[in-house]
Order: structure tokens, then sequence, then C-alpha cells
């Protein structure tokens, strides 16, 4: 099994910056993903960005250009630097692991004021 700790969300700015990290701990496969989603009131969940363990990247294209994901393997933690932030980027963030089977974060809130 995989548990996820996110942190790194709050309240900022219209062109602010927040990083949000994923802490994974558990029985990791060497093969993985590791991507956050997010999730804003009455929309369907969708994806920020991924990152698999060879290192190739994954944006959705509202956040293309603006949005940076990494990983520290020797951490164990995926890192999700956002710059330029909009209102439209409010929700909660989601950190999820996928190997043979998919695990999910309890979740960080990002709100973004105009």
């Amino acid at each position: 099994q995989v548990q996820l700790a996110e942190s790194g969300g709050g309240l900022v700015q219209a062109g602010g910056s927040l990083t949000l990290s994923c802490a994974v701990s558990g029985t990791i496969f060497r093969i993985n993903s590791i991507g956050w989603y997010r999730q804003a009131p009455g929309q369907q969940r969708e994806l920020v960005a991924s990152i698999i363990s060879g290192g190739s990247t994954t944006y959705g294209d509202s956040v293309k250009g603006r949005f940076t994901i990494s990983r520290d393997n020797t951490k164990n933690t995926v890192y999700l630097r956002m710059n330029s932030l909009k209102p439209d980027d409010t929700g909660v963030y989601y950190c999820r692991y996928s190997d043979y089977d998919i695990t999910w974060g309890q979740g960080t809130q990002v709100t973004v004021s105009s």
C-alpha cells in the first residue's frame, strides 16, 4: 500500500505563486506515475500535471507554461510549482499515485483571489 501526504495549499492573490508537495510512502514500485488533479466546485476533477518515474511530464492545457511538475526520487516526493496563478486555478488539488493500482491523496485547497 501507498500513502500520500499533500502540503502547500493556501490562499494567494492572482499573479502569485504556490508550490504543492506530495510525499509518497509505503510500497513504491520502480515504475509509477504521480500526478496532480484539481476539482473546482460543481466541476469534474481534471488533470493538472503528471510525471512518470522516468521523468516524462504531461500538463493540462490550461496550465501549460505556468505550472511545473518535478519529482525527487530520493525523497519520494513530487512538487507542483504554480506560477501566474489565476482565480480559475482555485480548487482542491489532489495527488494521485498509480502503478498497478491507484491511490488518491486527501486533497489540499488552493484559493486564488482576484
